[in-house]
């Protein structure tokens, strides 16, 4: 068997995906499987873990160290801000993992976090510095790098613009329950809005293919776009990164998304960034998993 390899796992809201790679950021083998959130936490650890075993001995492998990543901040007794599946904040992640590969170096960490490091390892942020990734998906998120190192905060935290406030009148924020760039702009929000809108159920990715020949989908794009790009200028000109990648699932409406991002930068940042696709689209916080298990 060999021992070479690194087993990452990402933790999403609504799949799992789990690789083997080698110690160049190389995939070997996946696997995915749904997250079932309604049916809660455990069972996706539980069947998330199995899925591992499944891989490695169908590859003939086992692990050299693991990698794992989830939304929200990966504490040693809970998880937090990670509200969407049911019981997620209670779980104890890293502890369950070893509980099933004993003696195997763990690494746990932020998905758009880690994500970030595979980016600037072997992606679209090698060499840059400051450097910035931008998860833009179901949730919203920023991950920053400074010399090749996460800014992580004082609670782990940084970066979490999805909680970011549109305007004076969001008094309470996070306090309230409310993430509101996230539910402004994530894929969620707008889908969920575009549905009501349309009246039939539209994803986000639908809603920006719409938008080409549906005026009232186009408004809706035009709005949000306006929206999330005032928050990346601010961030740029907060941060005067080198280069900002972007990537989560909207990117795949990169025609639409990114032109609206850089035309933003272009006029409001004394010093704006070089904006790019992230290399790695959907595999980016799988990769980061891996390259959290090699030390970032």
């Amino acid at each position: 068997m060999s021992e070479d390899r690194i087993l990452g796992i990402d933790f999403g809201g609504t799949k799992v995906a789990l690789g083997l790679a080698d110690r160049d950021g190389t995939l070997l083998a996946t696997r995915r499987l749904d997250t079932d959130a309604h049916a809660g936490a455990e069972q996706v650890v539980v069947r998330a873990l199995a899925a591992a075993r499944a891989l490695l001995a169908d590859e003939g492998a086992s692990p050299g160290c693991i990698g794992v990543v989830s939304p929200g901040i990966v504490l040693p007794d809970r998880i937090l801000l990670a509200p969407n599946v049911p019981g997620w904040e209670q779980l104890r992640l890293a502890e369950l993992v070893a509980a099933e590969f004993p003696a195997v170096p763990i690494s746990v960490g932020t998905d758009a976090k880690a994500a970030a490091l595979a980016e600037w390892r072997w992606g679209a942020l090698a060499g840059a510095d400051p450097a910035v990734f931008l998860s833009l998906g179901t949730g919203i998120a920023a991950a920053v790098l400074v010399g090749g190192r996460l800014l992580t905060g004082a609670n782990g935290a940084a970066g979490e613009i999805g909680y970011n406030l549109l305007s004076p009148q969001d008094t309470e924020g996070f306090a309230s329950g409310a993430a509101p760039l996230e539910e402004a702009v994530g894929g969620r929000g707008l889908g969920g809005r575009a549905s009501e809108l349309l009246g039939r159920p539209v994803t986000a990715g639908e809603l920006f293919a719409l938008a080409k020949e549906n005026v009232e989908a186009k408004e809706l794009v035009t709005a949000a776009l306006d929206e999330l790009s005032m928050h990346v200028a601010n961030l740029a000109i907060a941060l005067d990164p080198e280069r900002i990648a972007v990537g989560g699932g909207l990117v795949r409406s990169a025609d639409v998304l990114l032109p609206a991002l850089a035309d933003r930068l272009a006029h409001a940042v004394p010093f704006p960034p070089q904006l790019v696709a992230a290399r790695f689209d959907q595999d980016a916080a799988l990769l980061g998993a891996v390259a959290l298990a090699l030390g970032g």
